[in-house]
């Protein structure tokens, strides 16, 4: 692949025979035109957030609290921004966050978003609550693409081990084990609409395909038993009782990275780390679960400072643009994950719609790098940024 920031000039080469990328290029227009375009309660679903909503506005403003110090007469012809992140490699430093029942935005849904991932060398992060099985996307996504595995720890132990080596044969590399959803958070987006798509059959595809899950409801989910299905997915969904202890299970299900996602505090980063995880994702889930709370970005240095080097830091929650992950990176992430646009990309145009968020992402990643006088992502400090 050559330099990420081309797609630019793609785009303005294009122009010149009057073709004009058929999606905006920016993350506000692409929400607007999914806004218009999706199913009010699917659009709701994914552009939603707790309460209020404070907390995602804190995610966006946190951002602007921080300005890049663009630096000159620095030599930025020659630009690499693949790293390397827990055995992965990947073209620049970001990787798609689990997103779940993706089949409400599009009929490409999971498997759409894994072909246009791998056709870029981009790992995805696949969602326990997909809308499409564990091994139907590994198989869209095809051999040697980068896949890591997201878990929403079950109640059912067998369950949960279940998922972990269904997602390790299907070629998933890495586990990132989210915290901080074990219930849903107050959302009135649905709630005012009654919308939850588990409860419609969507989201639910690795539950009803698990050998485990069907043994106890009886048998293969079909319509004679599927609602019988469903409260028994509600009722293990999530466990409230699981504490730092429990982290010894996953090592025992998992030979692989395993990464904790939803730290915010840096007392908890001590203990991923105390407890022998490979890294953490500074998260509050895009502000889906706890309104009111601490801006991801905000939380984001006192995590790496905790960490101290001791494992992988990787960030999520408001993240819209380059500009955004070049401030996270500068920060001290290794890596960012993208949501919502991609999200909003497969709403509008399917497999083809994840790729061009994508290639805008990444090409604007590059573009400002370059620009403000960094070659690589390892340049990036917190020397990059002024605080406002």
């Amino acid at each position: 692949m050559g330099s990420l920031a081309d797609f630019q000039n793609e785009i303005y080469l294009n122009g010149l025979g009057d073709v004009r990328p058929g999606l905006p290029t920016d993350p506000a227009g692409l929400e607007e035109a999914a806004r218009l375009r999706l199913p009010p309660e699917a659009f709701g679903y994914v552009a939603g957030s707790a309460g209020a909503e404070a907390t995602a506005a804190a995610n966006l403003a946190a951002f602007r609290g921080w300005r890049i110090m663009p630096r000159m007469l620095r030599d930025v012809s020659r630009r690499d921004m693949a790293v390397e992140v827990l055995g992965t490699r990947m073209p620049a430093p970001v990787l798609l966050a689990p997103i779940g029942v993706l089949s409400i935005v599009h009929p490409d849904a999971e498997s759409g978003v894994a072909r246009a991932a791998a056709d870029l060398g981009v790992p995805i992060v696949l969602s326990t609550a997909a809308s499409q099985s564990i091994e139907d996307v590994a198989e869209a996504s095809g051999d040697g693409a980068p896949r890591w595995y997201q878990l929403y720890w079950p109640k059912d132990r067998e369950l949960a081990a279940s998922f972990m080596g269904r997602a390790k044969a299907a070629g998933y590399t890495a586990l990132v084990v989210t915290l901080d959803t074990f219930a849903l958070g107050w959302r009135p987006r649905d709630l005012d609409v009654a919308y939850l798509p588990f409860l419609r059959g969507v989201g639910v595809a690795n539950y009803f395909t698990a050998p485990v899950f069907q043994k106890a409801v009886g048998g293969p989910v079909t319509n004679d038993n599927v609602q019988m299905a469903l409260l028994h997915w509600a009722a293990n969904f999530g466990d409230p009782s699981l504490t730092w202890d429990d982290l010894a299970f996953l090592r025992e299900h998992w030979d692989g990275p395993i990464v904790l996602k939803g730290i915010q505090h840096p007392d908890d980063a001590r203990r991923a780390v105390d407890a022998g995880m490979d890294g953490v994702v500074v998260s509050n889930h895009g502000g889906r679960q706890v309104d009111g709370a601490v801006a991801s970005l905000d939380a984001l240095p006192g995590v790496v400072d905790a960490i101290g080097g001791q494992a992988t830091v990787l960030f999520d929650s408001g993240v819209r643009t380059g500009a955004d992950a070049v401030k996270a990176l500068a920060l001290g992430a290794q890596a960012v994950f993208l949501a919502r646009p991609y999200a909003y990309g497969l709403g509008l145009a399917g497999e083809a719609g994840v790729r061009h968020v994508l290639r805008c992402f990444m090409a604007e990643l590059e573009v400002t790098m370059m620009l403000a006088g960094h070659a690589r992502p390892a340049d990036l400090s917190p020397e990059v940024l002024v605080r406002v």
